[in-house]
């Protein structure tokens, strides 16, 4: 926060070093820990070890260079003391100027507060990855959900991101589900439900595959012809394919997400097969065919033991496998858009396949694989531990999941506010409901298993979206009390309380949290941020009194309440969660 206030100091240090001989921009501000004022601390070691004169010990002459300091910026204004102390040079904001500033940010910059303006080459975020004619059910979501709010972070802190999607739509589980679709169900056509359509007969395509030998034999068959490049299996793997990509963005608009880039594996599987034999013949890599795969023996040719192991790149038979197609992948991924960073959100048990295919990369000479970064995550599992699996009973299509959350929201929305009309009732529930099914997934750490549980999703009164939701609509529904406009001006001149000066404190928070976030790749911090700030709302709302106040203090609380809101709505929104105004 306050640029120009640390720009300004910085110009009175530089001009205090350069009369001394002492280097310039050595000084780095810092917040000072909050405890009920808010200030800056200038450590001035660096300095004191820059300079020549070693007549004091470093942390003498740092106290020397600060008592210096503190007299060459006493006049600055908008400070109300400053110290000091063992080598610091501590200033501390006069309150009300300091409320002021931070509300009057927040009001000005509206959706942007927290966000910096994009610079710099793109960000690729690789995340979701389902395979075709398999349905999206909850196993999914945490990587959908943990994917779209690091893009949304990233974004706000300052880079372009490219959100990619990689598309398994090739395999034995295509084959499977075609073969099925052509003996049993040719000519059918998905309708509405088309993932509930597309999952059921791959349910059932499995199911035959393992207790049907005729049918094993025939999807054996099949795939024979597929790979012989039979025209009719070609054009129906392409339409089966476009349906299933119909229900996948059914799926993503019910989230609210949206991808910048798609992948096939089909359009990287040719190109990694012609790598392998490159890598054979450069010598990395080992052929080992017909008896044995070709595979590069990452420890042997490092001198490492048991630290990346041996990395399969393609099959004895000659077939390929992830590690195939992801290398092509990568080299297209930079080539394509001059990457700073790719971001692969992916299980944390591929942490192993991760490390071996950057190894991987980095041998074959490209110097862009040190920024290639795994972001691992944990799976979901519903309550009692049962993981989510598309081939047993215990999958939950997320469609399903989002439309059961929807209900469930609904029944909490009719009791709290029945005056409520239909449609807006409506909208409010599936606003909380998605809500409640996101905050789970990423107020956790990423590599932490989440259960996901109805009591705790939809919780109003808990960590939980709801609760962070329900304040906002508090903080609406005083500003929409008003009977006249509001106060478009923050001024601050009555005794701040504590929930006062708590809740201004955690506001000026967010800008800081999101960089935080973003470089460490953690919706976590922006989550339990949101949670925190919701928390000092609701005791400002309680301990505070805004409509029936009087003159200033009355003005002061209203901006005070906008700037909560916005804050609030920005926090939820980096998160992928919308903001209901009424509940």
């Amino acid at each position: 926060m306050f640029d120009d206030v640390k720009e300004q100091l910085a110009l009175i240090i530089d001009r205090f070093c350069q009369t001394r001989g002492l280097p310039t921009g050595k000084v780095e501000f810092r917040n000072i820990p909050f405890s009920g004022e808010w200030g800056l601390a200038a450590p001035l070691f660096p300095l004191a070890a820059a300079d020549p004169d070693k007549s004091l010990p470093v942390p003498k002459k740092a106290q020397e260079f600060a008592e210096i300091l503190k007299n060459q910026v006493a006049d600055l204004p908008g400070f109300s003391h400053i110290e000091a102390v063992k080598g610091y040079l501590n200033l501390y904001f006069e309150p009300h100027q300091y409320a002021e500033r931070v509300v009057s940010m927040v009001l000005e910059q509206g959706k942007a507060f927290g966000s910096q303006a994009q610079q710099g080459k793109p960000v690729m975020v690789e995340y979701s990855n389902p395979n075709t004619h398999k349905p999206l059910h909850v196993g999914h979501l945490r990587n959908v959900i943990l994917g779209g709010s690091v893009c949304n972070i990233l974004e706000a802190s300052g880079k372009k991101v490219i959100r990619a999607n990689y598309i398994g739509d090739i395999g034995l589980h295509v084959i499977k589900w075609m073969c099925n679709y052509e003996m049993y169900h040719s000519g059918e056509q998905p309708g509405v439900d088309t993932m509930r359509w597309m999952a059921d007969l791959y349910a059932e395509a499995d199911k035959r595959f393992v207790s049907e030998p005729a049918f094993e034999a025939a999807v054996r068959d099949y795939f024979g012809r597929w790979d012989a490049g039979e025209q009719h299996l070609k054009d129906l793997w392409k339409q089966t394919r476009d349906w299933s990509m119909e229900g996948f963005e059914q799926v993503y608009t019910l989230l609210g997400e949206h991808f910048d880039r798609i992948y096939f594996e089909s359009e990287v599987e040719e190109p990694g097969k012609a790598l392998v034999d490159q890598l054979i013949q450069s010598g990395l890599a080992e052929d080992g065919r017909p008896e044995n795969p070709v595979i590069i023996d990452l420890d042997k040719k490092l001198g490492t033991k048991e630290e990346y192991r041996v990395v399969v790149i393609l099959r004895s038979d000659g077939t390929s496998l992830y590690a195939t197609k992801e290398i092509p992948l990568a080299i297209m991924k930079f080539t394509e858009y001059d990457l700073d960073q790719s971001i692969y959100v992916i299980d944390v048990r591929q942490s192993l396949h991760m490390k071996q295919i950057i190894k991987v990369m980095e041998l074959m000479g490209y110097p862009w694989a040190g920024r290639m970064r795994h972001l691992a995550y944990e799976i979901v599992n519903l309550p009692g531990n049962v993981t989510m699996s598309s081939r047993d009973g215990t999958v939950v299509l997320l469609d399903d999941l989002i439309r059961e959350a929807t209900q469930r929201a609904l029944e909490v929305v009719r009791e709290k506010n029945p005056a409520l009309d239909a449609e807006t009732m409506q909208d409010v529930a599936e606003k909380v409901a998605l809500g409640a099914i996101k905050y789970p997934m990423i107020s956790r750490e990423n590599t932490k298993v989440v259960t996901f549980d109805w009591d705790t999703a939809l919780d109003f009164n808990g960590q939980s979206a709801p609760y962070i939701q329900y304040a906002v609509v508090r903080a609406n529904s005083i500003l929409r009390r008003l009977n006249e406009p509001a106060p478009s001006k923050a001024t601050f001149s009555h005794e701040l309380t504590p929930a006062e000066v708590n809740l201004i404190e955690k506001i000026s928070q967010l800008p800081e949290v999101v960089q935080k976030a973003a470089v460490e790749f953690k919706p976590l911090l922006v989550a339990t941020y949101a949670f925190e700030l919701a928390q000092a709302f609701n005791d400002f709302y309680t301990q505070c009194p805004v409509l029936s106040a009087e003159g200033s203090t009355r003005l002061s609380r209203l901006v005070l309440v906008q700037a909560a809101k916005i804050a609030l709505e920005n926090g939820l929104s980096l998160l992928g969660i919308q903001s209901p105004q009424v509940m």
